[in-house]
């Protein structure tokens, strides 16, 4: 599903607070509660899932109306590419409002059932540049098995990252979730492993136009306020490694695949987008061309966990006393589990390497690269990523931006 149109007007961020892991702990499962107990009968998210889906499916007719597939197939796989990849089977919906019930379901037991997990700025950093080594093919060799470290999963970034969508419209991403489902698929007609991967805007996020504040205003006025974190868009990720094995001449094809059906969804998309409300945001923003943003940031994420570039902790930060010990202190939620970057590597030259003494007064990643590295015990080949790593003194300022997410 694609994300909502709200080209929210962007209000500047509060750059004056430092992120805390007990506090990012607290938040996150106080977020997480607050949202299953607005979600459920929201009429108002409903009609906006309901409007996604109905544009999307709207989209995807037209392209396969003037593509190759048999007339007789078209209505089938288009569901197919939807929802079918989401997880739903067959029958298919009758009206966009019964598929905006059956996703609303799916985010609840998301919620209900999900391992919350926030990430530190120098972890989201890093896969926010693993994320933009990476091609559409590159998601296709996800395993589930291998690669993910938990079925069910929710993750709750340090700050909204905000998109540029399809039509130039803008969002906010707060958060990422994912539960394991079975595709539908057609044409080959199977079902296959999958992940379902939903985007959760930041209702009070920086991206903020008169459209939105208007929606929330009445949303909370008629008893049904928004859930603070809103489900937007609704991927499927296929999760059986199924290209691992392929050539990087087939993976290359595929990307390109990927790239001229989003090309043309754009075009499609463009008839009916309105001009976006322009705002200011110092974070910088991700122009998402071909709607993956989503896919590479939780495949990179996915990856860096299960190759040890991040580590799994608890909410306390290393070398803090209980927080029980401490008068006043707020306990951190034990339910709650932290990502942390596993090596932090200082930049500081000193003249014993004989070279010119240098002070860095930053700290910024070092984007990582990728390679397809023989395992002999498996008789096969996997694609691993050399890790990225913090470059810059540990008590500097952390360079945000996408110059920090892309630096050689």
């Amino acid at each position: 599903m694609g994300k909502a149109s709200r080209g929210k007007k962007q209000r500047s961020r509060d750059t004056s607070s430092t992120w805390s892991a007990a506090k990012a702990a607290r938040a996150a499962h106080q977020t997480r509660a607050d949202s299953r107990r607005l979600l459920q009968d929201n009429m108002w998210v409903r009609t906006m899932m309901a409007s996604n889906v109905s544009n999307r499916m709207a989209e995807l007719r037209t392209v396969l109306h003037h593509s190759d597939v048999p007339e007789q197939h078209r209505e089938n796989m288009a569901f197919a590419m939807m929802l079918g990849k989401q997880g739903m089977g067959r029958p298919w919906p009758s009206s966009p409002i019964e598929a905006a019930r059956w996703q609303i379901r799916q985010v609840l037991k998301l919620l209900d059932g999900a391992a919350v997990l926030v990430i530190s700025p120098a972890a989201h950093a890093a896969v926010m540049a693993a994320a933009a080594t990476l091609e559409p093919a590159d998601v296709a060799t996800l395993n589930k098995d291998r690669d993910i470290p938990m079925p069910t999963g929710l993750l709750v970034l340090p700050e909204p990252v905000v998109v540029e969508n399809r039509g130039g419209s803008l969002s906010d991403i707060r958060a990422f979730g994912w539960q394991f489902v079975t595709q539908d698929q057609v044409l080959p007609d199977a079902q296959y492993p999958g992940v379902q991967l939903t985007c959760f805007m930041d209702r009070d996020g920086p991206v903020q136009p008169e459209s939105w504040r208007l929606a929330v205003a009445q949303a909370r006025a008629t008893g049904s306020p928004l859930p603070p974190l809103v489900p937007d868009g609704i991927y499927g990720l296929r999760a059986d490694g199924a290209l691992s094995a392929e050539s990087g001449e087939r993976h290359a094809e595929i990307s390109e695949e990927h790239r001229r059906l989003n090309t043309v969804l754009n075009q499609v998309a463009q008839h009916s987008a309105q001009p976006p409300e322009e705002g200011r945001w110092d974070g910088g923003r991700i122009t998402d061309t071909y709607d993956d943003f989503a896919s590479r940031y939780a495949f990179a994420f996915w990856r860096l966990a299960a190759q040890g570039v991040t580590v799994l902790g608890t909410p306390r930060e290393p070398g803090q006393n209980s927080p029980r010990s401490q008068p006043g202190a707020k306990p951190a939620d034990p339910d709650v589990r932290v990502i942390r970057l596993a090596n932090q590597v200082p930049a500081q030259r000193s003249a014993e390497d004989g070279q010119t003494s240098r002070a860095y007064h930053h700290r910024w990643t070092v984007r990582m690269h990728k390679v397809r590295q023989w395992y002999p015990s498996a008789q096969e080949h996997r694609l691993i990523w050399r890790s990225p790593y913090i470059k810059g003194p540990t008590d500097a300022p952390f360079m945000v931006g996408e110059k920090a997410y892309s630096v050689d």
